[in-house]
């Protein structure tokens, strides 16, 4: 299935269900997890702020200190967050194979945490990444960096990890690129799922029901009981009307394509990607 996930470790509380998703996965999967934790570069830090500042540079000293603590105390609290869960779900910390799956270990880099995770994630089969981080309900730079560069399809963990992914699979298709590539990604997914629902919203007043009676005929070589549900949004907005049918559905697994837009290297997902995002309260696996 997924051989080889990488999961970013940052020390904060949402870490949590980030590492009981990715178990889920990697359960089923016989997978090794890399746990990724990204340390900021102290120095690189302290030179961007110097080079703004208009103040004349003091006090830089007391920063330094400052950040200094505060990264190696998050990174201890990382750390110790990865011993204690690979204790408590009797995982073999190794970086060669040949133990017992699923193994995991532990990987420190300093610098851009986005960067990292991309240039990370290229060498793995999956990524699972969390939703909050800080004020923000989802970490778009972190989404946008796993999702648009590292060319790997992205699983975003729920708030409340489930214990099995997943009985039911539902996909948000469009006749698209983006959720062709999704689909693909989520074969290891469909195989294993006892049911999948295919959901189209009309748009424009009509379905494309040829490409998604397509789609479901080719998934049936894999996954026998796969259904189409075509959805009429009506006075409501059409991701809400999705989720209804993905939560009606008892779905697992929400399985959509990650689009977006880019005029230089910033990618702007669109209000239907973050909205999913933040009113899903199941797994979405994305792929651009």
């Amino acid at each position: 299935m997924f051989p080889y996930i990488l999961v970013p470790a940052t020390g904060a509380e949402t870490d949590g269900p980030v590492f009981a998703t990715a178990l889920a996965v990697a359960r089923q999967s016989g997978a090794h997890l890399e746990f990724l934790h990204v340390r900021i570069d102290v120095e690189r830090a302290v030179m961007a702020m110097a080079a703004t500042d208009m103040g004349g540079g003091t006090g830089y000293d007391e920063i330094i200190e400052t950040l200094e603590q505060d990264v190696a105390s998050r990174m201890r609290v990382a750390e110790a967050a990865f011993q204690a869960f690979c204790t408590q779900a009797g995982l073999a910390v190794s970086r060669e194979p040949g133990g017992s799956l699923p193994s995991a270990e532990w990987r420190v880099e300093s610098g851009h945490e986005p960067t990292w995770l991309a240039q990370r994630g290229r060498a793995a089969d999956l990524i699972v990444i969390g939703r909050a981080r800080g004020e923000e309900a989802v970490a778009m730079d972190v989404l946008q960096a796993a999702l648009m560069e590292s060319g790997r399809p992205v699983l975003i963990a729920p708030a409340t990890a489930p214990a099995r992914i997943a009985e039911t699979v539902v996909i948000a298709w469009k006749n698209t690129p983006e959720a062709a590539h999704a689909v693909a990604a989520a074969q290891p997914f469909l195989r294993a799922a006892e049911r999948v629902v295919i959901l189209t919203i009309d748009e424009s007043g009509r379905h494309d029901e040829q490409s998604s009676e397509a789609l479901r005929h080719a998934l049936l070589w894999q996954a026998p009981n796969t259904t189409v549900r075509r959805l009429t949004s009506g006075d409501g907005a059409p991701v809400e009307t999705l989720l209804a049918a993905a939560a009606a559905a008892k779905a697992g697994l929400l399985v959509m394509g990650g689009y977006g837009h880019s005029r230089m290297r910033e990618v702007v997902f669109g209000g239907f990607t973050r909205h999913i995002l933040n009113g899903a309260d199941l797994p979405v696996l994305m792929a651009h």
